[in-house]
């Protein structure tokens, strides 16, 4: 079916020169009736013989070409550097050449500007993870000093240095996953964890976080087993327990965090969700949550809003197959959702 497409296309580009060659050819049949009545039919014959000779024989020689020029076009769109250009515009008329080579300078210009870009960007990313691992070691000291003098320093001083800790290693944590959630290869490993168990351990690992703001953690539901990545988890729940010591309501007694696990209606997928009693966020405001750099109402209430804690845990929850959702009314505090795939 491909060349009664190519045969079809090249009588429609070149319509109007068929409707001529077909004009003509009746007009001389209508000359050859007048003058030749007893030959009228012979002469007919050859006419129409004669025209599709000279139809048929141009349609070949054009599709063959369109081929040519199809091949040189392609090499040239894969690699436009000269070479390429000048032999795609031998296979094409003069009067398209001059497009063409304007085409490959601004193609050139435009790749050669990409790139400056992805070197440059290679390079900001290899700073970003140099500088990560170097801050770990300053931060590392900080744990030593915090863990050996401990009992030099205040109840209220050494919980001060845990929480500062924490931020910072969270803030550390962030740039890392980052980085690496636009990596080609991810090292994920896929294993069973039971899901409130490891909610626990991850409540425990942030208490600095969680104490710092007086919160309550709660744990209810059926502990339930999950197929997931360790770490990538760790993130998540890490940003979203971030996310709520860092909106408080401020005329809640007693800021509260739940984790409670249920089952989706056909009782196959669990569910994992996470709710604060904060000062929730507005329906006009809930649908953009989880893209990045928002902030929305509540970021000009505090400044340590930077709109990318839940966008990576929407980046993160993708890359582990775990569909999320976020629930929540002005005031009343707000619930993620992390439902995860049911494996067999």
């Amino acid at each position: 079916m491909g060349w009664i497409k190519q045969i079809y296309d090249c009588f429609h580009a070149y319509k109007l020169w068929f409707f001529i060659i077909i004009a003509t050819n009746l007009l001389f049949i209508f000359f050859a009736w007048l003058a030749y009545p007893d030959t009228f039919k012979a002469l007919v014959g050859l006419m129409i013989v004669y025209t599709l000779i000279i139809i048929c024989l141009p349609v070949f020689l054009m599709i063959r070409k369109q081929k040519i020029i199809e091949s040189a076009f392609q090499a040239f769109l894969l690699e436009p550097n000269e070479t390429n250009e000048e032999i795609f515009c031998q296979t094409i008329p003069n009067i398209h050449r001059l497009y063409i080579r304007r085409m490959g300078d601004l193609i050139r210009e435009y790749q050669e500007k990409l790139n400056d870009q992805v070197m440059e960007l290679a390079d900001y990313e290899n700073y970003i993870e140099g500088w990560v691992h170097e801050i770990k070691k300053p931060l590392s000291l900080m744990t030593l000093v915090i863990d050996n003098r401990g009992d030099e320093m205040s109840p209220l001083v050494r919980q001060r240095m845990l929480h500062i800790r924490d931020q910072m290693l969270g803030d550390v944590e962030r740039i890392l996953y980052f980085a690496r959630l636009g990596a080609a290869h991810k090292d994920y490993i896929f294993e069973p964890i039971n899901v409130l168990r490891f909610c626990k351990q991850a409540a425990e690992n942030h208490q600095s976080l969680l104490d710092e703001s007086g919160f309550q953690v709660q744990f209810t539901g059926e502990e339930a087993e999950i197929i997931s990545d360790r770490k990538g988890l760790a993130f998540i729940l890490e940003q979203i327990i971030a996310n709520s010591t860092k909106y408080v309501n401020q005329h809640q007694a007693q800021p509260a965090l739940r984790f409670e696990t249920a089952y989706d209606k056909a009782g196959k997928q669990i569910i994992l969700n996470i709710s604060d009693n904060g000062p929730g966020v507005s329906a006009e405001d809930l649908p953009f949550i989880f893209d990045k750099g928002f902030t929305g109402r509540s970021g000009a209430y505090t400044r340590e809003a930077t709109g990318m804690g839940l966008f990576l845990v929407s980046k993160m929850a993708n890359d582990l197959a775990i569909q999320f959702d976020a629930k929540s009314d002005l005031g009343s505090g707000l619930t993620i959702s992390l439902i995860f795939p049911h494996v067999e």
